[in-house]
């Protein structure tokens, strides 16, 4: 006897077989960069406040990064670099330790904003989470805005998201020393990566660090990405001091999240640009 459920079992078995084969093939892409093709811009400026010494240490990181891998790296803190022609070059922007309010004219927090919604891709490293803390759009795209962080000291983080491609060769269960990070205004759509150990602090003000943890409990994301706007967004909040930018485990957590970016950004279309001044609300709907 025929058994008449075999086209169902068929079109069920062809199914799982094509969503295999198209997650496969998502991370065949990216893991096969053709880095020579490739240009990342570097942001280092800061505002009105502190700045960090490691500035230096992160854009030559960044540099020797390009060199090792064959693509090609541009460091500036002039804010005239974001215009929506100049940005067209590039496949990913990172900020490296900004912080404050780093752009001169709405004109290049729109060009910024056209570059994402046209499927650029950001990385923000350490304070970048404190940049632009008056302007909505950013504080959503970075994934929050800097609230405060504990005495620098050794602490543990834990990999959250392990199979995702930007946490290749991230200890699962990392100590370090930095500053543990907390922010406000966190954005709903981020994806945790790595968390901070709360518990694994020691030299901190209870009464402080319970207001800062808020709802997250033991573990508070430390690294994060998301999908925003169109475009493709990789967060860090490590990089406090500068020797962390030779320390090889850093090095490749940084180059991991840059990998997984240039992954995504090699399709951008400036069609789909539509923001007209940094206030333009997201369309979430397209």
């Amino acid at each position: 006897m025929i058994d008449k459920r075999f086209p169902a079992r068929g079109i069920l078995l062809l199914s799982c077989l094509f969503l295999l084969n198209a997650c496969a093939t998502q991370r065949g892409t990216q893991g096969n960069v053709n880095w020579k093709q490739k240009k990342v811009l570097v942001f280092t400026k800061n505002g009105k406040g502190f700045v960090h010494d490691n500035i230096p240490e992160a854009s030559t990181a960044f540099k020797k990064m390009g060199a090792d891998h064959g693509f090609a790296v541009d460091v500036t803190d002039d804010a005239a670099v974001f215009s929506e022609s100049n940005l067209a070059r590039y496949d990913a922007l990172v900020f490296t330790s900004t912080n404050n309010d780093v752009f001169d004219t709405d004109a290049q927090k729109v060009a910024l904003m056209r570059y994402i919604q046209s499927g650029g891709g950001f990385m923000g490293v350490h304070s970048a989470i404190g940049t632009e803390r008056k302007w909505d759009w950013f504080k959503r795209m970075i994934g929050g805005t800097f609230a405060w962080h504990a005495k620098y000291q050794k602490f543990r983080l834990v990999v959250t998201d392990p199979s995702h491609p930007s946490l290749k060769d991230v200890p699962k269960v990392w100590e370090r020393e930095d500053e543990c990070y907390f922010s406000k205004e966190m954005y709903a759509g981020i994806h945790t990566l790595l968390a901070h150990d709360v518990s694994s602090l020691t030299d901190v003000n209870d009464t402080v660090l319970l207001r800062n943890q808020g709802s997250y409990g033991n573990y508070y994301p430390a690294a994060w990405y998301q999908h925003f706007d169109g475009g493709f967004v990789w967060f860090t909040s490590l990089g406090h001091r500068k020797s962390d930018y030779s320390d090889p485990v850093f090095v490749n957590h940084l180059y991991q999240g840059l990998h997984w970016l240039v992954g995504h950004t090699g399709a951008r279309n400036p069609s789909k640009a539509y923001a007209t001044t940094p206030s333009t609300p997201v369309d979430y709907q397209r």
